[in-house]
């Protein structure tokens, strides 16, 4: 363990937090003080200046409107004499000035002053004063000796209200300042001497405390290196002699759990390395403490890459969810782990690691491999609404001739016939619809039974090509490339009847008049191959994978105006598939489509063929 440096040791901070507590008290009571005293010394100041500025308005309103003869002194003569008189009486008085209505200068207190009688003036508050006729005051810094001095104005105005003048008068506040400054150094000297009072103790204090203290240390210390044979001495009875006492128990009890946990991280491991679905735990930060190799498996990573790591990037949740999102998770998710190759879904169930006290310590989450059980739903629920939306298509169109037939169209020698023949064709498309969704269900069951007969492909292929040759009926070439050599093939004749009736009719249905179907029979790998081209619209690389699928249409609106189910090529792959054949298509989006199939084959009949 790093060893304690003075100024980090318990000692000096309790040194330093009773100085800090008594320089914080000090610095509280000498604020308070110094504020409160500061505000009534200069509230009484003010107060004698307005009392003073009082009486003397009175005398010089007196002087002003005195009715005077010529033996009389002029009223700049009387009003200099009373200003001297109040201006000599009080030290608190810098100048006193009085000013008429007009902004001229009647008369001064300050002999430096006196050339300024008779001129108008400039002052700023007392022009405010004047047109506001309303009382001023103002705190300013006298240029020549850089004191404050306050500054008030008292309009001079007659009983019967007329604006007589202004009295301007700049009393030497900074005297109030300078008090201040004398009473705060005596606070600060009475602090210095409470500080180093202050610290004498609290050295004392802390020597009390910080020497058990340190002996429970080296202790701690013994502790983590396994030692649990040492004991704390107690040096009293007070608190700190109930925590050496309650650190010696706190050993006894920390030695038997420390067996009884190895003893539980044992059972625990053992559990973990033999469970089929993939555990994680984390500490109370969400990072990632605890992981099984069933975990590291189904979501492909190392150990190394996911420890201490938090738990919302290792699954992908942290655009979702944040870690106490993940502890209030009452319900199982869904992770999904898949690649283009593989898919991989995760049903993840989170339980939360909680102390007695209601603490959360950690989270668990639990990961089960649902890629089987989430694919078979979701072809159910596919499946279901596409049957749904199948059969719902012809339902409704049948339901409006029908409702057109009922309200009289059934008269209408024209209409009629149309309207029949259009509920005739949607209901053949339902038969064939369900004829469809029973060969599936029966090829999915296995039930499907095979009547085999070993017959020549290419003589079985030409057949089917030439009926539809005979029987189509748009301008469409058909184009042939057989082998001369016969192959053999064990097949159901009717089934492989079936998948080359989708194949073809699927490529005349898309073909372009003048188009072009093309027919390839040869041996690939050791297998038959049967491809089927045509020059249709394509289909788009994007959706080539899918129209195995059952329902699946590149252009819905299109194949269902052309009478298809969406069932086709989903028989002919499970057809194929029963035979031992792969199936697949190639297409060139704009250009066409090619139905590739392959069978396995003999070279020779067996005998059985005639």
């Amino acid at each position: 363990m790093q060893k304690v440096t003075f100024f980090k040791s318990i000692h000096v901070k309790i040194v330093l937090i009773y100085i800090l507590l008594i320089l914080l008290a000090m610095q509280i009571i000498g604020l308070y003080f110094a504020q409160q005293l500061e505000e009534k010394l200069i509230d009484n100041f003010e107060e004698s200046i307005m009392d003073r500025m009082e009486i003397i308005e009175f005398s010089v309103r007196e002087e002003i409107i005195k009715t005077r003869t010529d033996d009389d002194l002029t009223v700049e003569q009387s009003l200099r004499s009373v200003l001297n008189g109040f201006s000599s009486s009080s030290s608190d008085i810098s100048e006193i000035r009085v000013v008429d209505s007009r902004y001229r200068i009647l008369g001064s207190s300050a002999i430096e002053k006196q050339p300024l009688i008779g001129q108008r003036s400039a002052d700023e508050l007392v022009r405010e004063s004047i047109v506001n006729v309303l009382p001023r005051e103002q705190i300013k810094i006298n240029e020549e000796t850089d004191r404050r001095v306050w500054v008030t104005t008292q309009p001079i105005i007659t009983v019967g209200g007329e604006l007589l003048g202004i009295l301007y008068l700049e009393s030497k506040v900074e005297n109030v300042y300078d008090q201040m400054d004398e009473i705060n150094s005596i606070l600060a000297g009475g602090t210095a001497l409470s500080l180093l009072i202050t610290a004498i103790l609290g050295i004392l204090v802390a020597q009390t405390i910080s020497k058990p203290i340190s002996d429970m240390r080296k202790h701690a210390q013994a502790m983590a290196k396994g030692n649990f044979s040492r004991k704390v001495r107690v040096y009293g009875d007070d608190e700190i002699g109930q925590l050496a006492k309650a650190f010696n128990h706190l050993t006894n009890r920390l030695q038997e759990s420390q067996q009884s946990t190895e003893s539980e991280r044992r059972k625990l491991a053992s559990i973990l390395a033999n469970m089929t679905d993939g555990v994680l735990s984390t500490d109370r930060r969400g990072r990632i403490i605890l992981i099984n190799d069933p975990a590291l498996r189904l979501l492909n990573v190392s150990r190394e890459t996911v420890m201490n790591r938090p738990i919302t990037t290792v699954l992908g949740l942290e655009s979702e969810y944040t870690f106490e999102d993940l502890i209030h998770m009452k319900d199982a998710i869904t992770l999904d782990f898949g690649t283009y190759e593989k898919s991989a879904l995760l049903r993840t169930n989170f339980s939360v690691i909680q102390k007695e006290t209601g603490f959360v310590n950690g989270l668990i989450a639990v990961l089960h491999d649902n890629t089987e059980q989430e694919k078979i739903d979701m072809e159910r629920r596919e499946f279901v609404a596409n049957v749904s939306h199948e059969l719902r298509t012809p339902l409704t169109t049948m339901r409006s001739y029908l409702e057109a037939l009922a309200e009289g169209a059934w008269q209408d020698e024209d209409l009629a016939p149309r309207f029949l023949n259009v509920t005739q064709t949607e209901t053949e498309r339902m038969i064939r619809l369900v004829n469809d969704l029973l060969k599936l269900s029966k090829m999915d069951a296995g039930d499907s039974e095979l009547s085999r007969e070993m017959v020549d492909f290419k003589v079985f292929f030409n057949r089917i090509i030439d009926r539809f040759e005979m029987s189509k009926s748009q301008n469409v070439t058909f184009e042939r490339d057989m082998p001369k050599t016969p192959y053999f093939v064990e097949i159901d004749p009717d089934k492989m009847t079936q998948v080359f009736d989708n194949i073809i009719s699927n490529a005349l249905k898309y073909s372009p008049e003048g188009g072009k179907v093309s027919f390839k029979l040869s041996e690939e790998d050791g297998l038959l191959q049967t491809k089927i081209s045509d020059q249709g619209m394509g289909i788009p690389k994007e959706n080539l994978d899918k129209i195995f699928d059952r329902f699946y249409r590149v252009d819905r609106a299109r194949s269902r105006e052309m009478g298809g189910t969406g069932l086709g090529l989903a028989i002919s792959k499970e057809v194929i598939n029963i035979h031992g054949g792969t199936i697949w298509a190639e297409s060139d989006y704009g250009k066409g489509t090619t139905i590739f199939f392959t069978l396995p084959f003999e070279t020779d009949d067996g005998g059985e063929w005639e």
